[in-house]
């Protein structure tokens, strides 16, 4: 029974900590400007993640070694330094975005500048982090985001013309009035808001501070694809309502109250008040897992002791490149930059990333020294490979697409 237990809610924190800020303005952009042009993107994102993560996965539990120990000692101290150096600013950038996302979500349930939140939303993810056990920290803020269902229920309500949605996801493409670029654009940055790294980073780290071993490959297996794809529905549903409501009153989402908008037109405000905790629950949870991710980086390439297995005492630089992480975070939103600038320049700039971590992940998944008859089936590597060529079309085309459409303005 306290398998079956450990299995449900692993499943249910994965479709709750799915959604983050990135995947919220992204998916909300994206349908109040293309409606479900861009569904199919979503969709490439699950599968591309799910992939990732089972591998990440098995690499820990198999190896139980940590993601960049591997690394360091598979590309070399130079390779492996170049590699932590985008993977941590990018992971620092996700961290700003995520502190933001707590601050904006505060101001949604408050109407309190969300600048008087940036500190608070910092100190919080600090002292959860120092106090709270992992699997609480994990589980509850994951649990919780599950509220975020209220966007499909939301769908539901607004009583769409669903043969009209239906051809929009279907017949894929940018409307008249927009540019192609634009539309790739946003096709590259909603694909970096499903495959952000930090996810991936957390999971595989997460494995080893689970204690996984080769037992846990199914439970794994089971949270990855039920939990991934479920998020990822949750994801167009955040676009169905954009495109239901804002997309024919021609509204851009340039704030979280747009966002939320056609959840509280359909719903009044308890589907309201359903929401804010949703969102709240899943930038806090993103939060905790973006500055973990920053501790997890550093520490297995510099062979720090780490993990909240630990006592702060006995992973002393650890826990202080996480405040680190967090006071340049809460320095970078003190300067008046708008957080949800920040956060769609975050998901771009993920998949510039992509490829420094899943090409070795990819390797190391193959590798008999590591993994033992653990290693990639055939299935496995054909569609790994297919999406390697996917992963680097898309960070190649990431920087020339922000620089010729203005970010997507």
């Amino acid at each position: 029974m306290k398998n079956i237990f450990a299995v449900a809610l692993g499943v249910l924190t994965a479709i709750g900590g799915f959604v983050d800020i990135g995947d919220l303005v992204t998916n909300a952009v994206v349908g109040s400007r293309f409606g479900l042009g861009l569904a199919w993107v979503v969709l490439v994102g699950v599968v591309g993640i799910c992939v990732y993560a089972q591998m990440s996965g098995r690499v820990a539990a198999v190896s139980g070694r940590a993601t960049f120990e591997i690394i360091r000692e598979r590309l070399g101290p130079r390779a492996g330094l170049a590699n932590l150096a985008a993977s941590f600013l990018i992971n620092l950038l996700t961290v700003t975005a995520e502190v933001g996302g707590v601050a904006l979500a505060l101001q949604l349930a408050t109407s309190v500048d969300p600048g008087w939140w940036v500190p608070v939303a910092a100190f919080g993810v600090w002292i959860v982090i120092w106090r709270a056990r992992f699997e609480l920290l994990e589980n509850v803020t994951g649990l919780l985001g599950l509220t975020l269902i209220v966007f499909a229920v939301a769908l539901f309500m607004l009583s769409p013309d669903w043969g009209e949605l239906a051809g929009q996801a279907l017949q894929p493409g940018p409307p008249a009035d927009e540019p192609v670029a634009t539309y790739w654009f946003y096709a590259v940055a909603l694909f970096g808001a499903a495959m952000t790294p930090y996810e991936v980073f957390f999971f595989s780290s997460g494995a080893i501070e689970e204690k996984w071993t080769e037992k846990d490959l199914a439970k794994s297996r089971l949270n990855v694809l039920v939990g991934f794809p479920l998020g990822g529905l949750l994801s167009i549903a955040i676009a169905g309502c954009a495109a239901v409501v804002l997309l024919p009153a021609a509204i851009d989402v340039t704030s979280l109250s747009q966002v939320v908008l056609p959840v509280a037109e359909a719903g009044g405000k308890i589907a309201l008040s359903f929401v804010i905790v949703g969102i709240l629950a899943a930038t806090f949870g993103a939060a905790l897992e973006t500055t973990l991710s920053s501790g997890y980086t550093l520490a297995q390439y510099f062979g720090w002791s780490w993990g909240k297995f630990r006592k702060p005492a006995k992973a002393a630089r650890f826990h202080l490149s996480m405040i680190v992480c967090l006071l340049i975070a809460v320095a970078i939103l003190a300067t008046g930059v708008d957080p949800i600038l920040v956060t769609e320049y975050s998901v771009v700039f993920s998949a510039v990333a992509l490829p420094l971590t899943y090409l070795p992940i990819l390797v190391i998944a193959n590798d008999r020294e590591y993994m033992g008859d653990r290693v990639n089936g055939r299935g496995m590597n054909f569609v790994g490979q297919v999406y390697l060529v996917i992963i680097l079309a898309a960070a190649l085309a990431a920087i020339p697409l922000l620089i010729i459409t203005g970010a997507g303005a």
